[in-house]
Formats: C-alpha cells, sequence, structure tokens
C-alpha cells in the first residue's frame, strides 16, 4: 500500500525575496543618477511654487561662464550629476523651437546662476519666445530661515 503525499500548500518565497534583493540593487545603483542637471547657483528669493499639470517642462540651465543646457523632464530641476544637452543660444532657439512645436503647452524655465549678466538671462528669454515658448520662467532657490 502506497501512502499518498498531501498536496504542499506553502508558497516558496524564496524566489520571491532573490528578486526584490535584485530589484533593491538596482534602486540604490539608479537612485543617484536620476539627479542630473547643471550646477548653478541659484538666487535665493521667496516666491511661490508653480503647480502645473505638465510633469516634463523645458529647462535651459545657463552656469557661471556662461555655458547653456537644455533639459525635458522634471528631474531636469533638481539633478546635480548629468548636465542634459549643451547648446549656443544660435542652437537654443532650433531645438527649444523643435520641442514647442511638438507640445506646445509645455512650461518653459530658466536656471540661471545669480552670477550672470542680466542681459545673458533676457536675451536667452528672448530666443525661447521667438521660438515659441508662450511665457518662460525663472528657477529660484527659497531663502534660508535660519535665525
Amino acid at each position: 500500500m502506497s501512502q499518498r503525499r498531501k498536496p504542499i500548500t506553502d508558497i516558496n518565497v524564496v524566489p520571491f525575496i532573490d528578486i526584490m534583493l535584485v530589484l533593491l540593487v538596482i534602486f540604490m545603483a539608479t537612485a543617484p543618477l536620476l539627479t542630473q542637471g547643471v550646477k548653478v547657483d541659484l538666487p535665493k528669493t521667496a516666491s511661490e511654487s508653480i503647480d502645473t499639470e505638465e510633469s516634463d517642462p523645458l529647462v535651459v540651465s545657463m552656469r557661471a561662464d556662461g555655458a547653456l543646457f537644455l533639459n525635458v523632464g522634471i528631474q531636469s530641476v533638481s539633478r546635480a550629476e548629468e548636465e542634459g544637452t549643451r547648446v549656443t543660444v544660435f542652437s537654443l532657439q532650433e531645438q527649444a523651437g523643435k520641442i514647442l512645436r511638438a507640445r506646445a503647452s509645455v512650461p518653459v524655465y530658466i536656471k540661471a546662476d545669480q552670477s550672470l549678466n542680466y542681459g545673458d538671462v533676457v536675451r536667452v528669454m528672448t530666443v525661447l519666445q521667438q521660438a515659441g515658448a508662450e511665457s518662460v520662467g525663472l528657477i529660484t532657490d527659497p531663502p534660508n530661515l535660519e535665525g
């Protein structure tokens, strides 16, 4: 007489744990890469944050040395590792125009170093408006409220 085995009703969680550990390692390795952008010393001012439904703004970053970078995406506002696409004032109108023709409602922001000449920032704003931007916002840092 052979005994019939009782079916195993427990779930084997070892493969699930293996997959979760692999995902954890992947997320830990890629998280620092998600913070990218141009290192810019933004002016500090008290201003209200802009609430937009559009999650991928067009951000033009201007470094203190005058270099321009074009980023698309909400992460580009706070990224510190990767700088985006370097552009010149002359190619900015063409490249921004392509993006604005494809997505007319995309918000446009300038992230400019506070040591830059006011005229340089205005020149970039003018180029963006000629490319089709309805309005151009300026990104600032909140002031330190330490007393």
